[in-house]
Order: structure tokens, then C-alpha cells, then sequence
């Protein structure tokens, strides 16, 4: 069993966009690899219940079809914290829920690719969150680090969490999501002489940035 959890320094850093470019990354080695974003919030209704896009964008990137209860057992419509989202709907999100849902599309592809909800600690429920289900999961995790002013706090932060917990952290990716940020460069390498794992690829601001670059620039995933 083989697969990346995929976290973030933050909400919006764009952890969706790594997620599926590490898709297309194994795609583009003959990799059976599928996504999977066991908790999302801001759906809106569709033909076969909510529709969430970072769902949506996941299972495009996969390279097999799997059941869509599996890809995102839990979805919900406000744009909120999941545990507030979920408390809401009347909904308890579990963890044995989301672990036999990953098991079953582990059990269908050599890799899956798993994205949390916003950053690594974002509570799930009254007693879980983000880093208890990448901790049940056990696997190695990919940091996306969203690169403005406060980003070394978080990026330094987040690392120390994911390692406490006895985790890999297999590598993290620089993404420059605010074009003003000043000192890009000595923020990137003052990241990389503190963070214990390796820098595995670099994303210039954009306002529409391609999946496709960014997978062969992840190396087609050789680097994890």
C-alpha cells in the first residue's frame, strides 16, 4: 500500500494543485494513482448530492474511477470549518469511516494521493482533527507551503507537528501565492536550511497555474 497525505500551511495555499499534479505526476509513469479528500466543505447541489470542486478536481486527476463515497466520504455545503460544518449537518465525522474508505481505494490503485482539510490541525470534531487522520493513514506527508509574509512561523510550525507525530514528512513545495510578498529567496532558503525534507518543486505565481507543469517539474514524482 502506497500513498501521500497532502497538507498545508494553511487554508488556500493550494493543496488541491499539488494534490493533482501529483496524480498526473504518477499518471505520467504508468501509476494507477487516485485522490482523495476524505473531508470537504463548501459543496453546492448537483445531479447525485453536493458537488465539491476540489473533489471534482481530484477525481479529473485520477487515473482510474472509483466510487465517489470512497474519494469523499464526507462533504458538506457551508464554507466552513469541517467540525462546525459538520456539527451543523448533524453529521460525526469518524475515523474508521475515512480509513476503510481509503482502504478501499488503496485496495483499487498503487497509489493514493490524500488531501486534508485546510492545515494539519483543523479540527474534525470535538476530540479528532486533520492530524489524527494523517497520523490512522500512516503515511509519508507533503507540505505545501504557501509562501507570503508569516509563512516561515507556519511552514516551521506545521513541519514540527507532522514530525511529533512520528510521520515522514517526504518533502514540501514553495508555492508563491502572493505576488508582493518581499524576500521570496531568503524566505525559500531560510525554509530549506530549517525544515528537515526536501524541497521538492517550486510554483511561480499565477493566476492560472498548470497541473501539468507542476507535475513534471515534481520530477514525475521521482523525488519522493
Amino acid at each position: 500500500m502506497h500513498g501521500f497525505f497532502v497538507t498545508g500551511t494553511d487554508t488556500g495555499v493550494g493543496k488541491t494543485l499539488v494534490a493533482c499534479s501529483l496524480l498526473r505526476a504518477f499518471a505520467a509513469r504508468g501509476v494507477k494513482a487516485v485522490g482523495m479528500k476524505p473531508v470537504a466543505s463548501g459543496a453546492v447541489p448537483g445531479a447525485d448530492g453536493l458537488v465539491n470542486d476540489d473533489v471534482e478536481r481530484l477525481i479529473a486527476a485520477s487515473t482510474i474511477s472509483v466510487p465517489r463515497e470512497h474519494a469523499n466520504p464526507y462533504c458538506f455545503a457551508p464554507p466552513i470549518a469541517p467540525h462546525i460544518a459538520a456539527q451543523q449537518a448533524g453529521v460525526t465525522i469518524t475515523l474508521d469511516r475515512i480509513e476503510r474508505s481509503f482502504r478501499a481505494l488503496a485496495a483499487l490503485a498503487e497509489v493514493v494521493v490524500v488531501e486534508g482539510a485546510g492545515g494539519f490541525r483543523v479540527p474534525l470534531g470535538a476530540d479528532t482533527d486533520s492530524a489524527h487522520m494523517a497520523t490512522r493513514l500512516a503515511l509519508p506527508v507533503v507540505l505545501v507551503v504557501g509562501l507570503r509574509l508569516g509563512c516561515l512561523n507556519h511552514a516551521l510550525l506545521t513541519a514540527e507537528s507532522i514530525l511529533a507525530r512520528g510521520l515522514r514528512l517526504a518533502g514540501w513545495v514553495a508555492n508563491h501565492i502572493d505576488p508582493a510578498m518581499a524576500a521570496v529567496e531568503d524566505n525559500v532558503r531560510t525554509l530549506e536550511a530549517l525544515i528537515t525534507a526536501p524541497l521538492i518543486a517550486r510554483i511561480a505565481h499565477s493566476s492560472a497555474p498548470d497541473p501539468a507543469a507542476i507535475a513534471a517539474a515534481l520530477g514525475a514524482g521521482n523525488s519522493l
